[in-house]
């Protein structure tokens, strides 16, 4: 009998714990289904058409979130074509020795500035003066010989007859000959020195003073640094699209990051039959004389020419979108302080390296002077309070990929 009342007590407890369980579980399992069919859940059809927000969640929606913009215009687009070359001087001359002889000078350096004229090198002129001095003294010896030929002439009436014994007289007494043998000393002499053809930079100075020289051996090169070139081949398919004078952007490995604005100053008319490519040469100011011959450069040239384009920057162009990837932009709506970054589907068309071309559809557009987001903008939801910043990353943002 006790057994039995013991037994009939550990039923009625395990009863009332399943009871318990069943009881827990029946007001979880309520919850979850009544949730399910809330009036506040987003309807299933807009949300298809909402652009993809993923990562949003990471940002308040109420903290309005650091964003750079820039403003729609119309203008022309460029079309530009891409090429790579290397600067080269302006002007670039080889100077080497015109005459024999020691060198007793060199009062230049490399990467020192001479005006046109100025002394770059002396080789001994000891033995040049002499040549003149002899020459000089022979000359004088042909004069003596060729007067005393022609003494009486002045009494010969026939202006024929005189004029053709002075051309034996000069023939007999080598007076011709004097006069040319002293014109050559004196160029020789004048060429120990070496001048600076034009107003440039000294560079590969190969002598030293004391050193022995032949003619023809190489001295040293000037260059003329401001304006500089950039000399790159273009493939015959894009040259003609080009013009003298349009525009070209050069940036150079030495100076990542920074723009050179040039244009183009010829373009070869030959093409080269085993590249495929033509040369054209672009003009760089360079008064700063920063841009060195030898500098390896990327050139974009302005070819063709799309006028009256509505045009935003590249990095406001992004593409969200399960399966089919549809692009789209942000537009600020707000004052300039604060505002709401507001998704707008576009139509692109052509683009460059920094435009793009928006074209009006039934998808969507834009219209200049409208503000566009180009940074802090790839993690953002539509109506997500913005605020307008130069820096995204220095306002605590998070900048673009």
């Amino acid at each position: 009998m006790d057994f039995s009342r013991r037994t009939l007590s550990l039923v009625t407890l395990l009863l009332i714990i399943v009871a318990l369980a069943a009881g827990v579980w029946w007001r979880l399992g309520g919850l979850k289904g009544s949730g399910s069919g809330s009036a506040d859940a987003p309807d299933s059809a807009a949300a298809a058409d909402l652009p993809e927000t993923s990562g949003s969640t990471e940002f308040s929606t109420d903290v309005p979130q650091p964003v750079a913009g820039a403003r729609v215009v119309r203008d022309t687009l460029w079309i530009r074509v891409k090429a790579s070359g290397q600067a080269e001087a302006y002007r670039r001359a080889t100077l080497s020795a015109q005459v024999d002889g020691d060198i007793v000078s060199v009062p230049v350096m490399e990467n020192q500035h001479v005006a046109p004229g100025g002394t770059l090198l002396q080789i001994d002129t000891t033995e040049y003066a002499l040549s003149v001095a002899q020459a000089r003294s022979d000359l004088l010896s042909a004069q003596a010989d060729y007067q005393q030929m022609v003494l009486f002439d002045d009494e010969i009436t026939d202006p024929q007859v005189r004029a053709e014994r002075e051309k034996i007289a000069r023939a007999r007494s080598g007076l011709e000959q004097k006069q040319v043998a002293l014109r050559q000393a004196e160029l020789k002499l004048a060429r120990t020195r070496v001048k600076a053809p034009f107003d440039g930079w000294v560079a590969n100075l190969k002598v030293v003073p004391g050193q022995h020289v032949a003619t023809g051996t190489e001295l040293m090169t000037l260059v003329d640094l401001d304006p500089i070139k950039v000399e790159v081949q273009v493939l015959e398919a894009e040259l003609g699209d080009l013009r003298t004078g349009r525009k070209a952007t050069v940036t150079f490995a030495a100076y990542p990051g920074e723009r050179f604005e040039g244009r183009i100053e010829t373009i070869n008319p030959v093409v080269d039959p085993e590249s495929r490519t033509g040369r054209v040469t672009v003009i760089l100011d360079n008064n700063d004389h920063r841009i060195k011959p030898g500098m390896y450069a990327e050139i974009s040239l302005d070819a063709e020419a799309l006028p009256d384009r509505i045009l935003v920057p590249r990095a406001a162009i992004l593409e969200r979108g399960e399966g089919t990837r549809r692009t789209m932009l942000f537009v600020y709506e707000g004052d300039a302080n604060k505002g709401l970054a507001k998704w707008r589907y576009v139509t692109t068309g052509r683009e460059n390296d920094s435009l793009v071309e928006i074209i009006p559809s039934d998808e969507g557009s834009v219209e200049p002077g409208e503000i566009v987001l180009v940074d802090g903008h790839h993690y953002l939801a539509h109506d997500t309070p913005v605020r307008l910043v130069q820096n995204v990353a220095a306002a605590g943002g998070r900048p673009g990929r």
